[in-house]
């Protein structure tokens, strides 16, 4: 009865991690195609105009609303496809030396020195 509990338990513990770190995957690459891929979604707006422009002629009311559902849609299933990929493949976020923003430890480039430092820093707190 133990092992069967235990064994349930380290299912349900590996399952929640496996979602865990799918979740975080969706949010890195949403994150990453929003700031990095900018210039992408421009491209992928100007051709979603025209794409626009040419339905016009055949369905005027629905062009925009068909279009524009169909690359929402499509951004969408990429970074879910992406976030499921990296997750069954057993890639987490956290071993990823480029992802060090995402988990507080950035390193640090430079140190702060403050103005007033070559004036006060030498001298001593009795006088």
């Amino acid at each position: 009865m133990q092992v069967t509990a235990r064994a349930k338990y380290n299912q349900n513990k590996f399952s929640l991690a496996s979602i865990k770190t799918f979740l975080i995957w969706s949010f890195t690459l949403t994150v990453c195609f929003l700031v990095v891929g900018f210039p992408l979604g421009f491209v992928l707006a100007s051709i979603g105009v025209l794409i626009t422009v040419a339905l016009h002629a055949v369905m005027p009311v629905s062009s925009v609303l068909l279009v524009g559902s169909i690359f929402l849609a499509l951004n969408v299933l990429v970074v879910l496809l992406g976030a499921a990929t990296l997750t069954f493949k057993g890639i987490k976020p956290q071993d990823v030396s480029w992802l060090s923003w995402l988990h507080g430890t950035a390193e640090l480039q430079y140190s702060k020195t403050y103005a007033s430092c070559p004036l006060t820093c030498e001298i001593p707190e009795g006088k």
